[in-house]
């Protein structure tokens, strides 16, 4: 019963974040790159001040998986170099925690397009 409520906290935690996006494109003029924007920056700040990683122990993928969790590595990753390499590593530090999430990314979006038949619209 413990997986089930566990899987239910992360179901309706990222569902949660997903209707926000939808109810801010239905209600407001942002489009969605800027609705993507505003919660990549969000992740930012939730980590930033500490309260990501309490959402994480309760939600665990609900919250890493959007856009949020893009944010907060990049965030953690940045304040961790920033603490052993001063600016450079404040720089690079982001880009470092997130390289394997964008590496997989890029690596799955290849082996689509290798299997996908291409076509264009008349």
């Amino acid at each position: 019963m413990n997986t089930l409520l566990q899987y239910l906290i992360v179901f309706s935690v990222g569902g949660f974040i997903c209707m926000i996006g939808q109810v801010l494109m239905n209600l407001t003029k942002l489009t969605s790159a800027r609705i993507l924007v505003i919660f990549l920056l969000l992740g930012t700040l939730l980590e930033a001040i500490g309260i990501f990683s309490i959402l994480k122990n309760f939600a665990k993928a609900g919250v890493t998986i959007p856009i949020l969790g893009f944010g907060a590595n990049l965030a953690k990753g940045a304040i961790e170099g920033a603490k052993e390499q001063g600016l450079i590593g404040a720089l690079l530090g982001g880009t470092e925690a997130a390289a394997a999430g964008l590496a997989g990314a890029i690596f799955i979006g290849f082996i689509a397009a290798l299997v996908s038949k291409p076509r264009t619209d008349k």
